[in-house]
């Protein structure tokens, strides 16, 4: 996980190109930063004498598994917070958010062009893109009248509450509805950053194995919801539909899953009667009928 491998530090994040380095600067200043300098000691203070005491160090550079515990828990205690002060104000704002997850190639952009194409008479989408790099998935919903912001993450694996506060003043909240983030796709590290989102829908692709979600347990328990995609070319790839609706069961017994192609459609009703049911707990006046006067 980034919490522990250090690859959720920041890095050359961008929102639709322009660069945001100021990320890694705009901590709360009880967030710790690790520090790549060293305090030397005095030139006669020589250590190569045996110590029959003991020696207390003010310094907490000298402890390198404490400065690690508390950078881990700054990290997300951080990113907690600002996750709650988004969802409070996509909440205040009316816009009910869905954080989806897969794997690379799993169809998350195509999933949502679905959406937005199938839902754009009753439901007003914007999406929030996460990639390492370009702008191609961004590009491509806007081809198909989607509002679309981009966030690029350089060297990060996964978008953090920080990168969504940020990319959310870039679109006109009173306008949408419903707010998508695709995330970056990865399977481990977003599983336990929490961007403020009202729902977490994760892919699993028929292509990938009906043993992922066993491989990847802590994402999969983190989900609302399960969708299988590509289901129209399950038979092609011999896909064992009873193995991985068993273990998206044990993975994650609390979610509903749904079996959708993005491609063709087949399934999609399902997940729209989720999203417009969900959204109506939120906003009963929100769901409007294809064809109805502002639609």
């Amino acid at each position: 996980m980034c919490k522990d491998c250090g690859c959720g530090l920041p890095g050359d994040v961008a929102i639709d190109g322009v660069s945001v380095r100021g990320h890694e600067d705009a901590h709360a200043p009880d967030h710790p930063h690790p520090h790549d300098h060293t305090h030397p000691h005095a030139p006669d203070h020589a250590h190569d004498h045996e110590h029959s005491h003991t020696h207390a160090h003010d310094d907490p550079h000298s402890h390198d598994h404490h400065r690690t515990l508390t950078v881990e828990q700054g990290i997300l205690d951080k990113n907690d917070r600002l996750a709650e002060r988004n969802r409070g104000f996509f909440q205040a704002k009316g816009v009910y958010v869905v954080n989806v997850l897969a794997s690379p190639g799993a169809g998350k952009t195509a999933f949502i062009e679905r959406t937005a194409a199938d839902l754009g008479g009753r439901l007003r989408l914007g999406v929030i893109v996460g990639d390492l790099a370009t702008e191609n998935d961004a590009v491509r919903l806007r081809g198909h009248g989607i509002p679309a912001i981009q966030i690029t993450t350089g060297s990060v694996c996964h978008l953090d509450a920080e990168m969504i506060s940020r990319a959310k003043d870039r679109l006109d909240l009173t306008a949408l509805d419903v707010l998508i983030i695709e995330n970056v796709g990865n399977l481990v590290c977003p599983a336990v950053y929490d961007l403020g989102e009202d729902a977490r829908v994760v892919l699993l692709s028929v292509t990938e194995g009906e043993d992922k979600p066993l491989k990847y347990p802590v994402m999969f328990q983190s989900a609302q919801l399960v969708v299988v995609n590509k289901m129209d070319i399950a038979s092609a790839v011999d896909f064992d539909r009873e193995a991985a609706l068993r273990n998206i069961r044990r993975a994650a017994p609390h979610a509903v899953v749904l079996e959708v192609s993005a491609r063709t459609g087949q399934g999609m009703e399902a997940w729209y009667q989720v999203l417009q049911e969900r959204l109506r707990a939120l906003r009963p006046d929100a769901i409007r009928e294809p064809g109805a006067a502002g639609a």
